[in-house]
């Protein structure tokens, strides 16, 4: 073997006196081995090394033609323009036009050449001037996740890198959304298309009031030596893509919108002009108990008609989130785009499948199916082009997580990924997930890419089946029914499942949980609207409802079993395949419930749940139980009207418990 290029090889045939080949050296010209040489810096300064050290990014593509809001103009014109655009997002609405703000981290040495530009990078105010007009606010614009984690370590304790590569932070005294703190501003456009009253998610603030929280907010933010803006979109159909600029105090929450939002090219973020839509996380701050419609320190108010989210007294990231899918749920309809609380996957042959269900359900660990490409395992759109994912990421609960049952969720918290609340190891930094010390709703934010069958971009065609898990602990819904239409709307409006909550004695009882349109929480407009869209869309586009139980069989939580995560894949499988349209159906009692008789490796007698019980009165009686659970809920959307006529409401109303 010759090292020619080292300054040695091996001689021919010569032998040393250990019987080895000898080994020749060769005078390079300079003398000196050069493996790793190098000149020396050109650097006279460490700040000038330092400097050396990064350099510019900038697009790598022209832009096409002269078509974006600021794509004939010079770099210094366009960055003029977007910091100008940040100013307007932040003005006071009292005082002046907006702060001067200025980009790049406070805490850097500015290089001479930047300083030059400031005077280009704000606008003076005009009106009678305040204190928060004379300073500067930075802003750290659309920073890479590098960049996030020495912001979040450098100055927002309890942040931490694990041993996996991902950042830990801490979301304060609120862990979870606070839905009673939720207000959405009612006012001439809200008051009719909205869904306000009993049962609604939707609490009513008056325009001032949000006005007041507005100002609260952004005299914070301008208060701030730096906030951080997040420029991204929502809804991976281009068509119908909607533009929102995250404004929030930590890094914390910029990392985590990078994440959950679609990440623009730096090409469309040169094109990015005026969002649609406008978030001010304000979550450190409180808002003013003294203020009108305020119950608490903590206040989430959106304005549909500024188009604008506030976010006071709590810094729990997926407030932003849910806020957003909210959005999604009024102006995505109002364009007869429905938007959808459900995972979404994609067979190799195009087939797609929606899945709906609450927490607890399988969803996530169903719509996860490695013969299957992944297109979003929460929030959906099913518009004129078929289906897409809303959001550019996933937030994915960890109490528990373990590397063999969730592996694709294990391996996706690397650099990057947002881990909320957990605990680890004060040396070695390993997660231990099984700790509830903070919380028990431990999660991690990663974007989709990190997910291996992630089908990108995230989009396909029209769904062929609509599938509805609830978990019954009642122990009486079949493991598999086929539903009509008029079925699906009544399931889909009802959103069952029963969890099983512990009481004092230590005897858990089975509780029913409804939640319309199987995400209660975010929905806008009166389920029946929902309901109406996406039995419109079935139709059109020929897909099937399927209702499957991952809970209880053969007696209820306590006396019957589990079914087998096995059985429910395989029925899953089935429904995918088109092999179950063609199996021969029964019905079943009180609910009318089209069940098969036998679906490939299920064991048949559990497909009959009466089959499974060995007591049929207590069966009965369950079921009867159940039956009368759905007829209550569903009391309160009886009185609503679909439509001119009634007809369509008695429909949804005949398809469900009988009895």
């Amino acid at each position: 073997m010759a090292g020619n290029g080292n300054g040695f090889s091996f001689s021919n045939g010569s032998v040393g006196s250990n019987g080895l080949a000898k080994i020749q050296t060769h005078k390079k010209q300079n003398g000196i081995c050069h493996d790793d040489s190098a000149p020396p810096v050109k650097a006279q300064t460490i700040d000038e090394l330092h400097s050396l050290q990064k350099k510019k990014s900038a697009p790598t593509t022209p832009i096409n033609g002269a078509q974006g809001a600021f794509a004939s103009i010079s770099e210094e014109d366009r960055q003029k323009q977007q910091l100008q655009s940040i100013s307007a997002s932040l003005a006071s609405l009292t005082r002046e036009t907006g702060p001067k703000v200025v980009k790049g981290d406070p805490a850097k040495k500015s290089e001479p050449s930047k300083v030059a530009h400031v005077s280009h990078h704000h606008f003076t105010p005009t009106l009678n001037i305040s204190d928060s007009a004379l300073k500067f606010t930075h802003i750290l614009y659309n920073l890479s996740p590098a960049e996030l984690y020495e912001q979040a370590i450098k100055y927002e304790h309890g942040s931490f890198i694990t041993s996996s590569g991902a950042l830990a932070t801490l979301s304060g005294a609120k862990t979870g959304r606070s839905p009673r703190d939720k207000r959405v501003v009612r006012d001439e456009t809200t008051e009719d298309d909205l869904w306000w009253g009993k049962g609604s998610p939707n609490i009513e603030m008056d325009e001032h009031t949000f006005l007041v929280n507005r100002e609260r907010a952004v005299d914070y933010l301008n208060s701030l030596d730096k906030v951080f803006v997040n420029d991204q979109f929502l809804n991976w159909d281009p068509q119908h893509r909607i533009k929102v600029r995250i404004v929030s105090a930590r890094a914390y929450h910029s990392l985590f919108m990078h994440n959950m939002c679609i990440r623009p090219t730096p090409e469309e973020l040169e094109d990015f002009g005026t969002p649609d839509f406008t978030i001010y996380n304000a979550g450190r701050f409180p808002c003013n108990r003294y203020t009108h419609y305020m119950t608490s320190s903590t206040s989430i108010d959106l304005n549909l008609a500024r188009r604008e989210m506030v976010i006071l007294g709590t810094q729990y990231a997926g407030e932003m989130k849910k806020g957003l899918f909210s959005v999604m749920h009024y102006l995505m309809p109002k364009r007869q785009i429905l938007s959808l609380h459900s995972g979404c996957n994609m067979g190799k042959d195009g087939d797609v499948a929606l899945f709906f269900g609450l927490s607890g359900t399988g969803k996530t660990t169903l719509s996860t199916d490695h013969n299957r490409l992944l297109i979003g395992d929460d929030e959906h759109c099913w518009s004129e082009n078929g289906v897409s994912n809303i959001e550019g990421g996933c937030y994915a609960k960890c109490i528990d997580l373990s590397r063999e049952k969730e592996p694709d969720i294990w391996n996706a918290i690397k650099f990057g990924t947002v881990l909320e609340n957990v605990v680890f190891d004060e040396h070695t930094r390993e997660v231990d997930y099984s700790d509830k010390s903070v919380t028990e709703n431990t999660r991690a934010s990663y974007p989709i890419e990190y997910i291996p069958n992630a089908k990108m971009p995230c989009v396909g065609p029209h769904p062929k089946n609509v599938i509805l898990l609830a978990c019954d602990a009642f122990g009486v819904l079949p493991p598999v029914s086929k539903l009509s239409l008029a079925q699906t709307m009544y399931h889909f409006i009802s959103g069952y499942t029963a969890l099983v909550a512990g009481t004092e004695e230590g005897i858990k009882e089975p509780q029913a949980t409804f939640s319309a349109c199987f995400g209660a929480a975010f929905i806008m407009l009166h389920p029946t609207k929902y309901a109406a869209m996406l039995a419109e869309k079935m139709q059109k586009h020929g897909a099937t409802g399927w209702l499957v139980n991952t809970g209880w069989s053969g007696g209820r939580y306590g006396s019957g079993k589990r079914i087998k995560l096995p059985f429910t894949r395989r029925i899953i499988d089935a429904i995918h395949s088109g092999s179950l349209l063609n199996a021969n159906y029964t019905k079943t009692e009180v609910f009318g419930l089209d069940i098969p008789r036998e679906v490939e490796g299920v064991p048949s007698e559990i497909l009959d749940p009466m089959n499974t019980w060995a007591d049929k009165k207590a069966y009965k009686d369950t079921l009867l139980k159940l039956g009368g659970l759905f007829k209550k809920n569903f009391e309160g959307f009886v009185n609503y009207k679909i439509g001119k006529d009634n007809k369509l409401t008695e429909e949804i109303l005949a398809a469900g418990p009988v009895f």
